[in-house]
């Protein structure tokens, strides 16, 4: 039976080159994205390398939890018409803010890089519990290592700075990515975090370079931690979404669960705070409240 794949923000970068790893590995790929006319440049790209199966694209905004539901819907609905599983979800939206924004009234930073990809994994479950043996693999960041532990509310207390943030979001990803492993333990669906290390993206090379997206007093080290984050990020995507594509296909990985899969695209210890059962709670009561899988 075909074996099918989702990439999220697989229009470019990294998302595209675990796009175009899943379609050599046999899968029927689904690409995610905003931009229809990227969109159809990355379907060209893929399907130019004459895979097993022919890529498609899906314009969703995964800023906007309602395309997010349907999204879901959509996908969900095709594979129970059909009867193909839906093998392997790949989370790998991100994006960063220099300036504080909001999203439908929540936090842009806190909504894209984790409240989107849970309610799109949460709302595919059924599909993908349905497809057992199925892969769900989120993509994380180091940035969770300066990132606020607290999680009473979607907005940490202080002052607003990109990245911090960023790394929060990530942080509540990954703990909500370790905690959902240990839920679907036994289902058949394996769940992993891909850290890609670093590599020369469009977010790299434009919001990652303004030094307010740091605390003020990291900014007078800026220099030193700008040529240091330059040489970490000059590397290919391709090379980034190795452990994406590892997470995916790996055979080694079949029947285990709860991994991250590092830079090198092997397991990796995960960052301790991410396997606090309190922040993983803390997580879940504010992904439900914010993200409820039924809209009333």
């Amino acid at each position: 039976m075909k074996r099918t794949a989702v990439v999220t923000a697989a229009t470019a970068g990294i998302g595209l080159e675990t796009a175009l790893g899943l379609s050599a590995a046999g899968y029927a790929v689904t690409v995610v994205g905003r931009d229809p006319d990227r969109g159809a440049r990355a379907v060209e790209r893929i399907n130019a390398t004459a895979p097993a199966h022919p890529a498609r694209f899906l314009a969703a905004d995964l800023a906007s939890l309602d395309e997010v539901r349907a999204l879901a819907g959509r996908i969900a609905a095709e594979h129970a018409t059909s009867g193909e599983p839906l093998n392997v979800l790949v989370n790998n939206v991100g994006a960063m803010f220099a300036d504080r924004r909001s999203l439908g009234g929540v936090e842009a930073s806190f909504l894209v890089n984790h409240l989107s990809p849970y309610l799109l994994t949460e709302l595919l479950l059924p599909t993908l519990t349905a497809a057992a043996p199925s892969r769900i693999v989120n993509v994380t960041s180091a940035a969770v290592g300066v990132a606020k532990r607290v999680f009473d509310n979607v907005e940490p207390p202080g002052g607003y700075y990109g990245f911090h943030w960023y790394g929060r979001a990530k942080l509540a990803n990954l703990a909500y990515t370790l905690d959902l492993a240990a839920r679907l333990d036994g289902t058949g669906v394996s769940v992993f975090a891909a850290d890609p290390g670093g590599a020369a993206t469009d977010m790299t090379d434009g919001t990652m370079t303004d030094p307010k997206i740091v605390a003020p007093a990291l900014r007078l080290m800026w220099p030193l931690v700008r040529r240091k984050f330059e040489r970490s990020t000059s590397g290919p995507a391709s090379v980034a979404a190795r452990p994406s594509i590892a997470a995916a296909t790996d055979s080694t990985l079949t029947g285990r669960t709860g991994l991250v899969i590092g830079a090198g695209a092997i397991p990796v210890a995960p960052f301790r705070a991410a396997t606090d059962p309190r922040v993983a709670r803390a997580v879940r009561r504010l992904s439900e409240q914010h993200a409820p899988l039924v809209t009333v």
